[in-house]
């Protein structure tokens, strides 16, 4: 069923021109919406739409029709930074941190990413796989439409590439869109704690040839941040990367003010994510570039630290991009409209504002403005209709609680069950 008329949809939101590829500050409080709408999807692509006043001018024999009375119909979510691919949760640092550990004292014993990769190493890729495709298939069924995955638990040769090639099998299968990250410099081995330069030596000299050989990656990120990269290496990584064609993006500010914004400008990063530690310094440097400034309040949430200033950072003219951060540690949880809630109930952001953060301006942050996003004419029909409600704010206000009733991807309805 590729082919599916929407009709008396309560509003039809998230409409934009295929020139408009991200939202900047006051922009973001737009959200474009026709009342009373229908919308007629061909082939997977989003076909035309209208007002029910001229609905019937348009052919709808070979089209099978989905009621949407008293439904809002939007644009999937667009999740830019994931972890989906990982061995096993770590339920037990959670508890820990109930205790009075933090994230850094966790790490520093042998918790936190480092936990992650010894599982990981155990795990072959075929468990791997498995297991990711059945959150891939749940987050789709929560609305996403479109998404990225890190690698990152590997932290060696062999397991960098097993993730990566895990990524690359899921992109196959996938019915969205996935954008795949290599984040071989997401923390050091605690083969590599005093030898920073061998680790940096291996990512240049062995992973990434062999990465960029096999079509591995899209882009290169790297955890620049107190007790992690520092903003030198992360330079020489990123700068290695780019000489082989891999875009940067680059983990941030989530420690402390560690002049990861500014490495990630200097690098002409896609994006820099996290920025829970971020000052006018960093605002004015994000506005001299193209770089998207990505905020992870699930994280927060999870792990009791600061929000990222996103109120502060739309109102300064920036755009702002949500993301989920899912991962075994410190966000367990893909749900966006879960993500929407925070934003608006801990950042202080419009409905409108957080759904803009999330779809046209995720799909921007992973190079699919022209895919995904919006409401627009030859985009993927990657949409949802949402349970009944009479506004936008029911999303965030029943926080944890659901409110996509049916994913369409590509003008098929998602069943997770099918997938």
């Amino acid at each position: 069923m590729d082919n599916i008329l929407l009709i008396n949809i309560g509003s039809l939101s998230g409409i934009l021109s295929p020139a408009v590829q991200k939202k900047s500050g006051a922009e973001m409080a737009q959200m474009e919406s026709i009342e009373n709408a229908w919308l007629s999807i061909k082939n997977g692509l989003i076909d035309d739409f209208g007002s029910m006043h001229n609905f019937n001018s348009v052919r709808t024999e070979t089209l099978e029709t989905i009621d949407c009375t008293g439904r809002f119909v939007l644009p999937c979510f667009v999740d830019s930074h994931t972890h989906l691919v990982f061995a096993q949760t770590r339920e037990e640092e959670f508890v820990m941190r109930i205790n009075g550990k933090s994230y850094e004292e966790i790490a520093e014993a042998g918790g936190g990413i480092l936990n992650s990769a010894k599982r990981l190493a155990a795990m072959s890729e075929d468990e791997l796989f498995n297991a990711a495709k059945i959150r891939l298939a749940e987050l789709i069924s929560y609305g996403t439409g479109g998404i990225e995955i890190k690698s990152g638990y590997g932290l060696s040769v062999e397991n960098e590439l097993k993730m990566l090639r895990v990524i690359k099998r899921l992109k196959e299968v996938s019915p969205i869109p996935i954008k795949a990250t290599f984040l071989g410099a997401h923390a050091f081995p605690l083969a590599y704690k005093q030898n920073h330069a061998g680790y940096i030596d291996l990512i240049i000299k062995q992973m990434l040839p062999q990465i960029v050989a096999e079509n591995l990656a899209d882009y290169m990120d790297v955890f620049c941040d107190q007790g992690f990269f520092t903003c030198e290496e992360t330079d020489t990584l990123l700068q290695a990367a780019a000489k082989l064609g891999l875009k940067a993006k680059i983990h941030g500010n989530e420690l402390g003010y560690t002049g990861g914004v500014q490495t990630a400008v200097k690098n002409n990063a896609l994006s820099v994510d996290h920025l829970e530690y971020t000052g006018q310094e960093e605002i004015d440097c994000l506005l001299n570039s193209e770089t998207m400034p990505v905020a992870l309040p699930g994280c927060s949430f999870f792990l009791g630290i600061p929000y990222a200033p996103v109120r502060k950072m739309i109102d300064a003219g920036l755009p702002v991009c949500l993301a989920s951060d899912f991962n075994p540690g410190s966000t367990p949880n893909g749900r966006m409209g879960f993500v929407v809630s925070l934003a608006c109930t801990q950042m202080k952001l419009t409905p409108e504002e957080a759904i803009n953060a999330t779809s046209i301006n995720g799909a921007y942050a992973i190079e699919l403005s022209k895919e995904l996003g919006s409401i627009t004419k030859g985009k993927l029909a990657n949409v949802v209709i949402t349970k009944p409600m009479d506004s936008l704010a029911i999303i965030p206000y029943y926080f944890g609680v659901d409110q996509v009733e049916k994913t369409i991807i590509s003008g098929k309805v998602f069943n997770k069950n099918n997938f």
